[in-house]
């Protein structure tokens, strides 16, 4: 078995560890199942990539982000390691020939979505892959507690017996005790080592704004913090209107989202990563993987519906160590509408069928038919042809996706790939009866190794270059050569797929299990609670409230918070407190005042130094109210 320090230091280039980093991999390495909350930026990676360079064999991991297991392995791939992803929308001929070549190859790491694990396909390969170690990823999301569950992560804990004596290591940014609890319970974690990382993040300020404008607000965070910064919006369209507010005033913004095309999503965040782009205005969609250490402010024009969420999002901030903040802004109609979420978040049964039926309608699929098969879908189209609210619809199609009946991924990106089928011989000839294609034929061969014996991801832009094509030109002769029988080209997909896990049934048969569903809802009720406690408080420390609400009881107020700040701001040393009393009983003397006229008069003095005295002596009865409401001196 390698070391693993020196297996860092020759892959990664690290001198060391992060904290509680190496505590885990000799876990696994000593063959015990563990679990790691690893808040983000905090290197969860490293923790099963290392024992599994360490060991012999092949590390299987589950992950359910098909972009981030497509930048894992272009990202070990970098390195010199060799890995392989298989996900929904790829073809059961690519699938077996990934497998295949994961065997015979020495492949170190398969990343896997859940969907795939209970396949027939996958039980078939599963026991010539010489599995290691089994990493599962965003393991959150195997707890119908979690932000996120996702029900085909219930089916991972039935392959461990085919792995006997393979250690298990789940690892998840944030995850509450129960959760915590759970994720143990359903991977049937075998007295397991649990790894908490401190929620304490000492450099970053949170703060939570109740601004007159927002759009203000945040033109003026951006003026006042220099660095690079993200601005979390919940609609793509807020996203667009903001980004073009930020450029009118001379910043340099762009915006983000799932339904942008592949190339343009790429080109903006690699853009903001280089810092051609200072500011990216964004959904959701923006951020899982990306590893940007100078963020130096988060903005969220929206409140999140819940913590877990809010902490990844604003965790991406100051991960260089570096003074950062993370700016909450909100309104009255924000917070109403999150106590509303509720019912469109869990759509009612006949809801839920309505919409069923109008995607087995918009893909023309009869009774009966189209289990595990993958379907372009355009949510857009969709929606405009059905007249539906988007966000109903995806709550719907996530409801009947955590009741199994089918699968639905947004943001689905398979490269084009290209395998020669064609023998050498055929191919020569073939060169010479069409000498125009002969320049796309020898610049495939020359850029991708093992383009003979599996299909490889090509860029036709790259090759494009290479030949000095339009890229369109490039993609036309790609299918020339498909239709000839020299190679096998499968154009890209970018667009959402959704597969159905069962043949289409009539919507009145379409079942859910209402007991579960009320009890997520539930939950998700008491997680919105949390998210309204923590905007509305105004005493507490922020950084002390987010822990203990994962669970970290240990955490010390971080007074660099709003709250901790305001807190400072009222701390009174005797000589203040007896000159702003002073100064309150001379105004008093001419009689009666409100409470804003007085303040008003106190120039000179903080409102919330001014607001400690005046509670102060309420409380001592010095000072009461009038029937009007007006302070007086007894």
């Amino acid at each position: 078995m390698k070391d693993p320090n020196y297996i860092l230091k020759e892959y990664w280039g690290y001198d060391a560890f992060r904290p509680m980093q190496e505590d885990i991999i000799r876990t696994v390495l000593n063959g015990k199942d563990a679990l790691a909350l690893l808040p983000t930026g905090g290197g969860k990676s490293i923790c099963y990539q290392v024992p599994a360079m360490a060991m012999e064999g092949l590390c299987l991991v589950v992950s359910p982000l098909i972009a981030l297991m497509k930048d894992q392995v272009e990202n070990l791939r970098k390195r010199g390691i060799t890995a392989f992803a298989i996900f929904s929308g790829m073809s059961r001929k690519e699938v077996i020939r990934t497998f295949e070549t994961a065997m015979q190859s020495n492949c170190k790491f398969l990343y896997v979505s859940p969907e795939r694990l209970e396949t027939t396909l996958f039980r078939e390969y599963l026991p010539g892959l010489g599995v290691s170690l089994l990493a599962v990823d965003e393991a959150h999301c195997v707890s119908q507690w979690g932000y996120d569950f996702r029900p085909p992560y219930l089916r991972i804990a039935a392959i461990r017996k085919d792995l006997p004596d393979v250690p298990v290591l789940a690892l998840t940014a944030s995850a509450t005790p129960e959760v915590q609890d759970d994720i143990c319970a359903r991977l049937e974690l075998i007295s397991p080592e649990i790894f908490r990382q401190s929620f304490e993040r000492a450099n970053l300020s949170y703060s939570c704004i109740r601004p007159d404008a927002k759009a203000n607000k945040i033109i003026e965070i951006f003026r006042n913090v220099p660095g690079t910064g993200i601005v979390y919006c919940k609609s793509r369209k807020r996203t667009r209107e903001m980004a073009e507010l930020l450029q009118l005033q001379g910043m340099s913004a762009d915006f983000y989202h799932a339904g942008l095309v592949q190339e343009d999503r790429s080109r903006k965040q690699e853009d903001w990563i280089k810092n051609k782009i200072r500011i990216i205005v964004c959904t959701n969609a923006f951020g899982m993987g990306i590893d940007k250490p100078d963020v130096r402010v988060v903005v969220h024009a929206d409140v999140p519906d819940c913590l877990e969420n809010y902490y990844q999002e604003a965790g991406r901030a100051g991960r260089d160590g570096k003074k950062s903040y993370a700016v909450l802004l909100y309104d009255e109609r924000d917070l109403h509408e999150l106590e509303e979420m509720a019912d469109q978040r869990f759509p009612s049964l006949e809801e839920i069928r309505n919409v069923y039926q109008s995607v087995a309608n918009y893909l023309q699929l009869p009774t009966g038919s189209g289990q595990g098969q993958y379907y372009d879908f355009d949510m857009a189209d969709f929606l405009k042809k059905f007249s539906l609210n988007p966000h109903l619809v995806l709550n719907a199609l996530k409801a009947l996706e955590q009741e199994d009946w089918l699968a639905f991924n947004e943001q689905v990106f398979i490269p084009p790939t290209v395998l020669f089928t064609a023998r050498k011989d055929r191919l020569y000839a073939f060169e010479n009866d069409h000498p125009d294609l002969e320049p796309c034929i020898k610049a495939l061969l020359r850029g991708y190794e093992g383009i003979y014996d599996i299909p490889v991801a090509i860029s036709e832009k790259v090759l494009a270059g290479l030949m000095r094509k339009e890229e369109e030109q490039v993609k036309n002769e790609l299918a020339i050569l498909d239709r000839a029988g020299i190679l096998q080209y499968q154009p890209r997909k970018d667009n959402p797929q959704l597969c159905l896990l069962r043949h289409r049934v009539k919507a009145e048969d379409i079942s859910i299990d209402m007991v579960e569903y009320n009890r997520r809802k539930e939950q998700y009720l008491r997680r919105v609670k949390q998210m309204l406690l923590y905007v509305n408080e105004t005493g507490t420390c922020r950084s002390r409230m987010i822990g203990q609400y994962f669970g970290d009881e240990k955490l010390k107020e971080c007074g660099v918070c709003d709250n901790c700040l305001k807190k400072k701001a009222t701390v009174l040393l005797p000589e203040e407190f007896a000159l702003i009393e002073t100064r309150i009983r001379k105004i008093l003397t001419g009689g009666p005042m409100d409470s804003r006229q007085l303040l008003q008069q106190l120039t000179g003095i903080s409102k919330e130094k001014a607001w400690s005295v005046l509670h102060f002596l309420q409380a001592e009865l010095k000072i009461d109210m009038d029937p009007s409401g007006r302070l007086q001196l007894k």
